[in-house]
């Protein structure tokens, strides 16, 4: 059983420098609770679709963050991170009419000022998937208006945040959006239509482009980015039908998303897509969604195999015989180094932040305490593979552990648990894991060794 003390990386390791940030991170819906005090969101009406959140949970307590955030900046404080990766509702602190809720921009306000005593670095995310509903009922991200409104919403946050605000990143993972939630059915709002999944893609994109140019207006000492997420592709055997395979599979699912922003256009693969299914794409329109951008945040969790086979000739195999998260992912750090070396090869990318990566284990206390070997093993190596893209020369900045505590595991509810910190919902209690506090002794090791 592992039982390690601290997670550990090579002395000379540019990830033990300290202005490499490490932190934490959560999501508003995942975590706030308070829903009489906001709007109404997307995730609020897939969670009273029955069927759809596997225990049939929904998010309007969850971990009590909006009540109890004072006791969860001391806990942040305790793991000595230099930065919190946290994101804005935006029915919180914005009403329907498009006007401020003061109360919820109160309480963002509060706690980044908090965030900000401590010395503690702030990464805001502006939209993690819940959009009030009331736009939805317009269309969601299959209208364009949305994009206008998000770049609203944008503005009015950036002002009221402004430079308190480390780094902003617009989206976090618009594949999940677009992809799970429009054209897999999976997430919020549940469409399953292909066209309708790379239009919402294209408008969501669109969105971050006008977003950047009202972030940068409004705070302009912060960072303004996107984070994006990445399952590397890999070849079911040495075949060229599954290379290609594995080729066509990373187009659509990770470049779709990336390509925009670096140059401006949609991989090849959108030329397999029938007319009717290929987004509407306005002239101006990649000029905006290419605006550069100062920094990439990458999510890694997983990676996919694919074999040559289906409508766009490529289909998932599952591997047998190897290690899996309690989300079924494969666990493959390697696919971790090979990700962040091969996209700083396709691409020319800016400075990266590694804004999530983490892994769901059952744990639960026994006497007190909570053992997490799986995730201390699943963490370390992943730290290592980071360390190990860094050394090949890849730009990366930063490390935030998914997540900070256990939450609302969107589509899973509340049976997966991410979390360093566990969360008993029943009395919303925090009791650190394991993994918390190999984390916290690393970054105590890095902070003596700083003073030396």
């Amino acid at each position: 059983m592992t039982t390690l003390s601290h997670f550990t990386l090579p002395g000379d390791s540019v990830m033990m420098q300290k202005d490499f940030l490490f932190g934490v991170a959560t999501a508003s819906f995942q975590i706030e609770g308070d829903a009489e005090h906001r709007q109404p969101c997307i995730w609020d009406t897939f969670c009273d679709t029955p069927g759809k959140i596997a225990d049939g949970s929904n998010g309007q307590v969850a971990c009590d963050h909006v009540k109890l955030w004072r006791d969860d900046v001391d806990l942040i404080a305790s793991l000595g991170v230099d930065a919190y990766r946290l994101s804005i509702s935006w029915g919180r602190v914005l009403h329907p009419d498009g006007s401020v809720n003061q109360r919820g921009m109160d309480f963002y306000i509060n706690l980044l000022d908090e965030l900000g005593r401590r010395g503690i670095n702030v990464f805001v995310t502006l939209y993690h998937w819940d959009l009030p509903q009331h736009l939805e009922d317009k269309g969601g991200w299959l209208n364009r208006d949305t994009a206008v409104a998000f770049a609203n919403y944008a503005a009015i946050v950036a002002n009221a945040l402004g430079n308190r605000v480390y780094a902003y990143s617009t989206l976090n993972e618009p594949f999940c959006s677009a992809f799970l939630g429009y054209e897999a059915g999976i997430h919020a709002p549940g469409h399953k239509s292909r066209q309708q999944g790379r239009t919402a893609a294209h408008n969501l994109l669109l969105a971050h482009g006008m977003a950047m140019t009202e972030i940068r207006r409004e705070a302009p000492e912060a960072k303004a980015g996107i984070v994006l997420n990445f399952s590397p592709a890999y070849p079911y055997t040495s075949s060229a039908g599954d290379a290609n395979a594995a080729r066509l599979a990373h187009e659509y699912h990770n470049t779709w998303y990336l390509m925009p922003l670096m140059e401006g256009r949609y991989p090849d693969i959108i030329n397999q897509l029938e007319p009717h299914e290929r987004p509407v794409v306005e002239p101006g329109d990649m000029d905006i969604i290419s605006t550069p951008i100062d920094y990439l945040g990458i999510n890694y969790y997983t990676r996919n195999v694919y074999r040559a086979g289906g409508p766009l000739g490529f289909e998932e195999v599952r591997i047998d015989n190897v290690p899996r998260t309690a989300m079924d992912w494969e666990i493959c750090p390697q696919a971790f180094t090979d990700l962040l070396t091969g996209l700083a090869q396709e691409f020319n990318l800016p400075p990266i932040y590694i804004t999530e990566n983490g892994a769901a284990e059952d744990d639960a206390p026994f006497n007190g305490t909570v053992h997490d070997p799986m995730r201390l093993d699943y963490l370390q190596s992943h730290l290592l593979a980071v360390h190990q893209a860094i050394e090949r020369g890849v730009d990366i900045k930063g490390y935030f552990a998914w997540s900070l505590m256990d939450n609302f595991e969107w589509a899973e509810g509340y049976r997966k648990r991410f979390g360093l910190v566990y969360v008993d919902y029943g009395t919303q209690q925090r009791i650190l894991k394991s993994s918390a506090k190999a984390y916290q002794g690393m970054l105590a090791i890095r902070q003596e060794a700083s003073q030396q």
